[in-house]
């Protein structure tokens, strides 16, 4: 079914009898935007207009999200990868920059690993995979029972009731007033109530997550990255994967740029969206990392969250 909320006419293509939908915008060079748990092409609200403006952007509902199909089976990082991959022999795109998002970002280091011909640069946001660290959400959904839990949480009653507690202590001058960080992560969890898209969720995340944090790591990868731009951007509030985490690659991948939002959330495309822009779009023309030219501090906007 097309997402009725969506400013964009999602395009469609069938992969082993299951449909995946996606947004394709713009006639510059292509970039592909690959969204996190939960998540779909709305994870990239804002920043899809802007960029289409000067690139041809390519932005899938990856299988179990958003609109596309959610059938049972393999939801690791290689199968999501694995579609990527398929995506772009689709749309006959030989090769792009890739900007993954939380999960997306560990689909994009997948990538990087399994078809390293398809990536011309990479650009990691919030990512996962570069520690063990990761919100005890995340860690929950992985203990037996959790497909019994999440229902009832995710439930009409129950957010409405937690939104009215919500929005009571905001009038009471309590710093609880949801940033944009706050408000997609909740309206990403709001659809963990269907079943397809709460089975698909699950399976992502135990693929990664087990009990104790993150199990799938990159670090042995990462001199794939040694000869690939990187650009690794973080909020520095981020209470679902710490920005410390971008540490791990700043020491190991030399050829790398870590941009640090300190007032952003797990969602700094949402959270300091021109901010986000200026920094993505400079990393895209430039022709090596060590070209790009800092951002001032005082051009950046102070977040919500």
């Amino acid at each position: 079914m097309p997402d009725r909320t969506s400013p964009y006419e999602l395009e469609s293509v069938e992969f082993h009898r299951d449909t995946l939908r996606y947004v394709d915008a713009g006639d510059g060079p292509p970039v592909v935007l690959v969204h996190g748990l939960l998540g779909s092409h709305e994870s990239w609200a804002g920043q899809i207009e802007r960029l289409s403006e000067k690139y041809r952007v390519i932005a899938p509902d990856l299988f179990g999200h958003g609109d596309s199909d959610k059938p049972p089976g393999d939801y690791s990082l290689s199968a999501h990868s694995a579609t990527i991959r398929d995506l772009l022999d689709h749309l006959d795109i030989r090769s792009a920059p890739m900007v993954g998002h939380s999960l997306g970002g560990g689909i994009v280091m997948q990538t990087v690993y399994l078809f390293p011909e398809r990536m011309e640069r990479i650009a990691l946001v919030s990512s996962g995979g570069l520690g063990r660290e990761v919100s005890l959400f995340l860690k929950a959904a992985t203990l037996p029972g959790s497909e019994l839990v999440l229902p009832v949480l995710a439930s009409d009653w129950v957010r409405k009731n937690t939104e009215n507690v919500v929005t009571q202590l905001g009038k009471w001058g309590l710093p609880v007033r949801p940033g944009k960080s706050t408000t997609e992560t909740w309206r990403a969890f709001k659809t963990v109530a269907d079943h397809g898209s709460r089975s698909a969720f699950l399976a992502s995340t135990r693929a990664v997550v087990g009990p104790r944090g993150q199990t799938v790591s990159a670090k042995q990868h990462f001199e794939k990255f040694e000869s690939l731009p990187s650009l690794l951007v973080w909020g520095g509030k981020d209470r679902m994967i710490p920005a410390s985490h971008a540490d791990n690659i700043r020491r190991e991948v030399p050829n790398s740029r870590v941009e640090i939002f300190s007032d952003a959330g797990h969602f700094p495309q949402l959270d300091e969206p021109d901010l986000f822009f200026r920094v993505l779009d400079q990393f895209l023309g430039a022709a090596a990392v060590s070209e790009l030219a800092p951002i001032p501090q005082s051009t950046r906007p102070a977040s919500s969250d």
